[in-house]
């Protein structure tokens, strides 16, 4: 068990510093500097996090390293879980070798973001209720409660966690412990846990929600229809590992396992909840280390029963080796082992890439890895536009950035150039206000000169940013714009940009 979560921690961290900054942590960072019981489009566990790794100097190897101890945290735990399931040490090393060899978990341990957190909690979560399950000690449901309520400060997502584990409960004999005082108990904790954000969005009209309805109103994320939604979960998971979680699944449905049946459907539950809501393919993500869990155990059993592997070792060793041979073909697609020039001639030779999960974002990798790129040489030219300006106009200029990406790396990169605070209209940066911006002098990134010329009584391309292995929609001019006709405190109602 060590020695798998030990792998798992040094890949990511030999990896840490491999590409750049992901536009997220970038954002990410600011709301460390901003603490607050909530923000625009996340739960505050994230800016907590963020606030400890500035402490830490902010760096991407610090990032990355607290990414890569959850990441190593979850394959630790799918082990858990599958010893807690009955498996043995065979049953374990498979659960945590596939675990590890997942395509969506070696990428999201290699990013600081909630997603990596969200995994491990929601299988600690399961690992409750399965202890529970097993030994009817109802006093685990407080607990769960406090999983729950830690889940919910880290992703609003737990919620539908929450929903599939009481419709798991209700469809099967398990039923009767919603009834227990101790699951009401529970459900007052994770209540209790999460009240301190839920008071914060009332306090500002409730953010998160007009988020999300102007992401389904826009058609941000790639909606797809039920049997594409399946193919890219086969795609995610890896379609050589599908036999494992699919095992579990079965045999906590109706074989061995089914005693834990609403572990299984809980899995059912997201899966058709995430496929009627048209949500984003990795939002199931979290739901299969169980499935794994249980495929261990299930896999390990059937080497044990059958007449040709019983008391055998070659069948082990080969169900080890395949699954550490096609986790390490699938593996220069989810981390940064390539260069960008080598990762697009892999996926080539490959026939297939990591699926689109929003409309908008283009460009030759796939976003988790361009969001990695192009973030130091947009602060390198911002920063040559702003200081060949004359020093009277630099001390009474302001960056404005039109996303939180921009904003973000303005404000971690740009310290060591020079560079003031940069403000932006988009999510948190919103409600963190313009501050002292005069308008006389603003750079300007991501707009267009007709809109610019309405607003500001002279405008010049200064500069232009193009970087070929970043996202496409970043690559533009970079704008001076002198006179702005309204004042910041009188335009930012206007420069709302939640989406």
């Amino acid at each position: 068990m060590a020695a798998i979560g030990g792998a798992t921690l040094l890949l990511h961290l030999a990896l840490a510093g491999r590409y750049g900054f992901f536009r997220d942590e970038l954002y990410f960072l600011d709301c460390g500097r901003h603490l607050s019981w909530g923000y625009v489009d996340h739960a505050p566990f994230i800016g907590l996090m963020a606030k400890a790794a500035l402490l830490l100097g902010g760096s991407l190897p610090v990032l990355r390293s607290i990414a890569a101890l959850w990441g190593a945290a979850l394959v630790v735990l799918t082990m858990v879980l599958a010893r807690e399931l009955g498996g043995g040490r065979f049953a374990q090393a498979l659960a945590g070798l596939a675990a590890l060899a997942t395509p969506i978990y070696l990428a999201l341990a290699g990013l600081f973001t909630m997603n990596v957190v969200e995994q491990v909690i929601w299988a600690a979560a399961v690992l409750v209720l399965v202890r529970l399950l097993r030994t009817g000690d109802q006093r685990l449901w407080l607990l769960f409660g406090a999983v729950a309520g830690f889940g919910l400060m880290n992703k609003h997502s737990t919620v539908f966690f929450g929903v599939a584990v009481v419709v798991a409960l209700l469809v099967t004999r398990h039923r009767r412990q919603l009834l227990s005082p101790w699951a009401w108990a529970g459900a007052g904790i994770a209540l209790l846990l999460f009240a301190p954000n839920l008071i914060w969005q009332a306090a500002h009209g409730f953010p998160t929600l007009e988020d999300l309805e102007n992401v389904r109103a826009m058609g941000k994320n790639v909606a797809l229809p039920p049997l594409p939604f399946l193919g890219t979960q086969a795609l995610m998971m890896h379609p050589a590992l599908a036999p494992i979680w699919l095992a579990g699944l079965a045999s906590l449905l109706v074989g061995r396992l089914r005693r834990f049946r609403p572990v299984g459907l809980i899995w059912v539950a997201l899966l058709v909840m995430f496929m009627a809501m048209k949500a984003k393919d990795y939002y199931l993500a979290p739901a299969y280390p169980p499935l794994i869990a249980a495929g261990g155990v299930a896999v390990a059993a059937w080497l044990e029963r059958s007449r040709l592997t019983r008391g055998r070792t070659w069948p082990k060793a080969v169900v080890v080796a395949w699954v550490v041979a096609t986790g390490a073909v699938i593996a220069p697609l989810a981390l940064p082992l390539l260069s960008p020039a080598g990762y697009v001639a892999y996926e080539r030779r490959l026939g297939f890439a990591p699926p689109k999960t929003e409309v908008a974002h283009e460009g030759p990798l796939p976003q988790f890895l361009g969001d990695q790129l192009g973030w130091p040489e947009l602060v390198a030219e911002v920063a040559a536009v702003y200081h060949s300006l004359p020093p009277e106009e630099q001390v009474k200029t302001t960056i404005f950035a039109n996303n939180y990406g921009e904003a973000g790396a303005i404000n971690h990169l740009g310290r060591k150039l020079g560079l003031p605070r940069a403000i932006s209209g988009h999510q948190s940066y919103w409600l963190w206000g313009p501050g002292d911006a005069s308008g006389d002098v603003v750079i300007v990134l991501q707009s267009n000169r007709e809109d610019l010329e309405q607003a500001c009584a002279s405008v010049e391309e200064a500069g232009r940013h193009h970087h070929p292995w970043g996202m496409a929609e970043e690559n533009g001019p970079i704008w001076v714009c002198r006179g702005l006709k309204m004042s910041f405190p009188e335009l930012w109602p206007e420069l709302k940009h939640w989406n």
